[in-house]
């Protein structure tokens, strides 16, 4: 049915209780009845390459079962059961999609981030306790299996790494030049304590057929790390109901059997897995994954469009750092099939948001989730009123209330009164959202709502705005960055007495992380040198800043601890005003003030501008202006 907006969100409520509905109570069950329904339709497709007339490999929604069926045995006869973890660390490829499903049909899948270093990857399969673990194969251009082989080494429950070699999705000659080419994996022998098999070889030898019984129980089925910037990621635990819950959304919602949805993002984030996949799995809606990077793959952006037209592509998926990149290529296919982007993980700028749709005819819908929810929480209607810059409504059977800390306990917001954002829905697995018991410590509010650490509103209409982040964490175009990491680093060096990272505007990634720095007394050292000492210590190269501003003295609070408000306007005034003058443009940040409703907000003096042109470059940026006067 339509999503135009409040009314029908309620009207789909007031059909009957979430708990009445007539649905699959497990993954495969899900599975099973979509390939009985649309056995010969297309479920997934997949290249290597980015070309529009690449090789593509796609399975049929029977073919996707049986491969599915095969990949579960395969981790049982390993000996995963019920509460065993299936890690796997891969780029997208359709191995990686059978992994994510038949791992949670057999035991709990645990999608972990190829990107992440290898002390990073060990300590997720520690704390999961991870027994079988898929990887790739040694290939050239990469370095995930080396990254995999250091961590197993430090993870002794792993008993089996599964290979996946993608030459097989190569044509010749280049799929003869791999065996020639492909890098080696230094003193393998070290983790002796792990077998390490061929998972197509593996997979092939099993039944079609699940030789176990699917329980019709709802129960854990997948663990997501977040962050993994500093220590240990925290690993939040997803059942089968969370993930039903959001396959129903998008087939209630949106799709059908006849879309076809382009989704170039990862396949160990909950926005790929769980809002595409599973809304897939429910409506029989066929799904592309260009190459194994998706956005980040070569030649993706430049072939985006022409991949658009040779799929007859109905829905985009899509991040803003992805829309900036797109808005660089014309566009140079026949996209007519296209009816809606979406867009996630990180605020849109308003001037893309024209950008794009003025470019390309197709309006994006902002949505918004987060992994501890099992993702889906709300959006702006499809078919209704977008509010550029809002995250919409929330979907059908999700409850979410403003609520701010009070001696008194938590009190719900008023209208436009900012406070934390919390979630209740059948995605949250209230007091157990995280696999380390402490960390649900003072997670919830009534014990019933997650704790998201976003500030946010709701204004008149219902809609939702995120005004800001509790948790101070750094988005860089969707990802998570924990600020401790860059403070700890410089902290290290003999001449820094505080230091206080934040996120500083980029038109590209949303923000990007900067720091500020306070000298001991005495001490002297230049903003450069620190610069080439935090390329060096802070550990992930996502984190390292951009920028770093050495004060006289930070901004404290009165118990001393950096008052990180003052360093988000310091550095909005410092990229703003660059971006101005590069641009040729004469208005100027005379303050950043903290307003009620929007967050901090540029206050500019005019100085002769026109305020067109400073619209066009200060568009580009997540954080609003206004004039002074």
């Amino acid at each position: 049915m339509g999503f135009a907006g409040l009314a029908d969100r309620n009207a789909i409520e007031n059909e009957m209780p979430w708990e009445e509905r007539d649905l699959p109570k497990t993954l495969y069950k899900m599975l099973s009845n979509t390939a009985d329904k649309f056995p010969n339709n297309k479920a997934v497709s997949y290249q290597l390459l980015s070309g529009p007339t690449d090789k593509v490999e796609s399975f049929t929604w029977s073919q996707l079962k049986d491969k599915v069926s095969q990949a579960a045995n395969l981790f049982r006869s390993l000996g995963i059961k019920e509460n065993d973890v299936v890690a796997y660390v891969l780029p997208n490829c359709n191995e990686t999609l059978i992994t994510l499903l038949g791992g949670a049909v057999a035991g709990i899948a645990n999608p972990i981030n190829p990107l992440l270093e290898p002390e990073q990857i060990a300590s997720i399969l520690r704390e999961t306790n991870a027994k079988v673990v898929v990887t790739l194969k040694p290939f050239p251009k990469t370095d995930v299996a080396q990254k995999v082989a250091e961590a197993v080494r430090h993870a002794p429950h792993v008993n089996t790494v599964l290979e996946i070699d993608l030459n097989r999705y190569l044509t010749p000659p280049k799929s003869w030049i791999v065996p020639l080419i492909r890098p080696k994996i230094e003193n393998k022998e070290m983790v002796a304590h792990a077998d390490y098999l061929s998972f197509n070889k593996e997979l092939n030898k099993q039944p079609k057929t699940l030789t176990f019984e699917d329980i019709q129980e709802d129960r854990v089925a997948c663990y997501f790390h977040t962050g993994g910037t500093t220590g240990m990621p925290k690993v939040a635990q997803h059942k089968y109901s969370g993930l039903i819950y959001n396959g129903w959304l998008g087939h209630t919602l949106l799709y059908t059997e006849e879309d076809n949805i382009m989704c170039p993002l990862p396949l160990f984030h909950v926005f790929a897995c769980h809002v595409i996949v599973m809304a897939a799995i429910s409506s029989g809606a066929h799904v592309v994954f260009p190459t194994p990077q998706g956005y980040r793959g070569e030649g993706v952006f430049d072939n985006f469009w022409k991949l658009i037209e040779r799929y007859k592509i109905t829905f985009i998926i899509t991040v803003p750092t992805a829309i900036s990149a797109k808005m660089q290529v014309p566009v140079n296919a026949d996209i007519s099939s296209v009816k809606t982007a979406f867009s996630g993980s990180a605020p849109l700028p308003v001037e893309l948001f024209k950008r794009f749709e003025k470019a390309t005819g197709v309006t994006i819908v902002e949505g918004y989730g987060l992994t501890e929810a099992t993702c889906l929480v709300s959006c702006n209607p499809v078919d209704g009123e977008k509010k550029i810059g809002s995250i919409g409504i929330t979907f059908p059977y999700t409850d979410v209330k403003i609520l701010k800390g009070t001696p008194d306990g938590p009190q719900e917001c008023g209208v436009d009164e900012i406070g934390e954002i919390c979630i209740s829905n059948p995605g949250v697995f209230a007091g157990n959202t995280y696999t380390e018991a402490e960390k649900n410590v003072d997670l919830y509010y009534f014990d019933k709502y997650l704790r998201t650490g976003d500030l946010g509103r709701i204004d008149g209409d219902s809609y939702l705005w995120i005004t800001g982040r509790a948790k101070d964490l750094i988005i860089r175009g969707g990802h998570n960055i924990d600020p401790a990491e860059i403070e700890e680093a410089l902290l290290g060096h003999e001449a820094v007495a505080f230091s206080g990272a934040i996120g500083q505007p980029d038109a590209h990634a949303g923000e990007v992380p900067c720091a500020f720095v306070e000298l001991v007394g005495g001490a002297s050292v230049t903003e450069e040198e620190l610069m080439e000492y935090a390329q060096i210590h802070v550990h992930e190269r996502a984190a390292r800043p951009k920028h770093i501003t050495i004060l006289d003295e930070l901004p404290k609070t009165a118990v001393g601890k950096v008052f990180k408000p003052d360093l988000r306007k310091n550095a909005i005034t410092r990229i703003y005003n660059g971006a101005l003058e590069k641009s040729g443009v004469q208005a100027r940040v005379a303050e950043v003030v903290d307003d009620k409703k929007r967050g901090l907000v540029a206050r500019l003096d005019r100085n002769g501008a026109d305020e067109q042109d400073v619209a066009k470059v200060l568009g580009a940026f997540i954080r609003p202006w206004e004039w002074a006067d």
